[in-house]
């Protein structure tokens, strides 16, 4: 979503600072606990290392760093190529003995299931288990049966990415939860509805010269405030603006 709100493809061009500070906008705004695609870590092991602690204190509570070659492409994407095992389990490592909080989550995102089979993913998830991740996120899996595979291979919490025109089939929760998937993602679900919405928007302006059939799609501004807190910010002005010191 990031690399589409600066306009550009999602093929590894966004920077840490730019992750970061999204992230930390993202942490600021909810009690929810935020993970954040770190891609494939921002260069080597140690610029992994340094990944980790600034995620940290953008105040987000993990990350997935993925196995593919640097620059990365959209895990959706024909024309994919991996790293080897031993520069994988290197970027985890790193992460791992880089992170100051035992809480925050390092996430291993493996791409082999594209481009070499799903042994090999298996196989993959397994090495980066033992390198140290907390979790596995195996991308671009076709088939129940091979999150099951999957299940089967590693002892750590999976992850499905339920992302729309991709290569995997849309599975429902219960669905990805009866094979032992335990976290489900939909990364550019939102993007996509409210791009849509947009193009309906635009088109419709054309047609009619006004946006009023479309009043009832909008987000209201009422509601947009109360989410953003406009009153307490509001409060909070007054209240510096009409203070008075004690005579």
């Amino acid at each position: 979503v990031l690399s589409a709100d600066l306009g550009l493809p999602d093929i590894g061009l966004t920077t840490l600072t730019e992750v970061a500070a999204r992230g930390a906008q993202i942490a600021r705004m909810t009690e929810l606990p935020a993970i954040i695609d770190a891609d494939t870590g921002f260069g080597e092991p140690m610029n992994v290392a340094r990944t980790i602690q600034t995620l940290e204190d953008a105040g987000l509570s993990g990350t997935h760093i993925e196995d593919q070659v640097n620059p990365k492409r959209c895990g959706h994407l024909d024309g994919k190529s991996v790293v080897d095992d031993d520069t994988a389990i290197k970027r985890i490592r790193a992460a791992v003995d880089a992170r100051r909080d035992p809480n925050f989550l390092i996430m291993a995102r493996t791409d082999i299931r594209a481009v070499e089979g799903l042994d090999a993913a298996t196989d993959r998830a397994r090495a980066l288990v033992e390198a140290g991740a907390d979790a596995i996120f195996p991308e671009a899996m076709r088939t129940l049966e091979e999150f099951a595979a999957m299940r089967e291979a590693v002892d750590v919490p999976i992850l499905a990415n339920m992302t729309e025109f991709g290569k995997s089939d849309l599975f429902s929760v219960d669905q990805l939860a009866s094979v032992g998937v335990n976290m489900v993602i939909w990364p550019v679900s939102l993007l996509r509805m409210a791009m849509g919405a947009a193009s309906d928007a635009l088109d419709t302006l054309v047609d009619e010269g006004h946006l009023t059939s479309q009043l009832g799609r909008m987000q209201h501004r009422a509601d947009l405030y109360d989410l953003i807190d406009y009153e307490g910010y509001n409060r909070f002005d007054q209240d510096i603006f009409t203070y008075r010191p004690s005579p």
